[in-house]
This record gives structure tokens, C-alpha cells and sequence, in this order.
């Protein structure tokens, strides 16, 4: 099986992920690690590497293509990123998680330590540099659910509910194929 997660920065794609390749015993590969790691690496925080990548699309362009390559030829993998659904074509399933810009900054604080107005700052920063960058270099409307088989609102339902939830419909495609 092959999935694709995707989301808006503090959906829960990354705990959706990781709870279904454990569960699962499929491979994941997440686009937001390297992208985190590679900001970490230049010293920069998440905000300001984006910009970077903004003047520098060679950055963003290599997560893509690397991503791409890697989930089209790999079975029994999750793919996780804002673009995954987008650029894996052969996804047996593409699931894209939706929560509110408020609950997402809250998410977005507890987790990097911030206070909600620097979560929400960074957040609307980054996904409106994302935005940006994602149509000049693919015309991509990230805010587009259409290549998606599934949309779950992970604001309505708890951790435990969205990964049964996924797993309800991996276990249909599943019997599809």
C-alpha cells in the first residue's frame, strides 16, 4: 500500500503518519522533517528558511522531486507532506487532514513552545510563502482538496478517532486492490 498525507502545518499529518507506518509496518517519510532539518541545519527557524526558499527554489524543488521518486517507486510506504497527494500519482490512497488556523496555532504553540500569537504569525507567514511558491512552481492551489480521496477534520475528531477513521478506509482500498 502506498499513502499520502497532507495538511496545513499542525493538522496532525505527522502523528497520523508515524501511528499508521507503526501500526501498519509500512516505511514513512515525512517532506516536513527534511524541510525542518535542513532550516536547523542553516541555523534558520521554520519562517525564516521559508523565505530562503522562496529566493532559492532548488530547496524546495529537491524535497518534491526526492519525495516523488522515492513514494512512486516504494510499496508499503506513507508519504507525509504538504505537497505528497499532489506529486505521488500512483497513491493507492491520498488523505488530506483539515483543522481550523486557530486550532492549528494552538497545536503549533504547545509543540514549539510558543505562545499562540507567534505560533499564529509563523503559521500564516509560512503557509502564505508556501502558497506562493507551490503555484509558481507547480501551479498548485494547495488549498485544492480534488486530488485527495478523503478529508478529515482533525479538529472534530481526536488522535484516536482520525487514525480509525484511516484506517477504515485503508482497510476498503485495501480490499479494492
Amino acid at each position: 500500500m502506498r499513502i499520502t498525507i497532507s495538511g496545513s502545518p499542525g493538522s496532525g499529518t505527522t502523528s497520523l503518519g508515524k501511528a499508521l507506518a507503526e501500526r501498519h509496518g509500512l516505511r514513512y517519510l515525512s517532506a516536513g522533517e527534511v524541510f525542518r532539518s535542513l532550516a536547523k541545519e542553516h541555523g534558520m527557524d521554520l519562517a525564516a528558511f521559508g523565505k530562503l526558499a522562496e529566493e532559492n527554489p532548488e530547496i524546495d524543488l529537491k524535497i518534491d522531486a526526492r519525495q516523488k521518486e522515492i513514494g512512486e517507486a516504494s510499496d508499503n510506504i506513507i508519504l507525509e507532506g504538504r505537497l505528497a497527494g499532489w506529486m505521488v500519482e500512483n497513491a493507492d490512497l491520498k488523505i488530506l487532514l483539515y483543522a481550523s488556523p486557530d486550532c492549528r496555532a494552538e497545536r503549533i504553540a504547545e509543540r514549539e513552545n510558543l505562545t499562540s500569537e507567534e505560533a499564529c504569525a509563523a503559521t500564516v507567514d509560512r503557509e502564505a510563502c508556501e502558497a506562493a511558491r507551490y503555484m509558481e512552481y507547480y501551479e498548485i492551489d494547495i488549498a485544492d482538496p480534488s486530488p485527495y480521496d478523503i478529508v478529515i477534520n482533525s479538529e472534530t475528531f481526536n488522535q484516536e478517532e482520525v487514525i480509525a477513521i484511516a484506517e477504515s478506509v485503508m482497510a476498503m482500498v485495501s480490499k479494492k486492490n
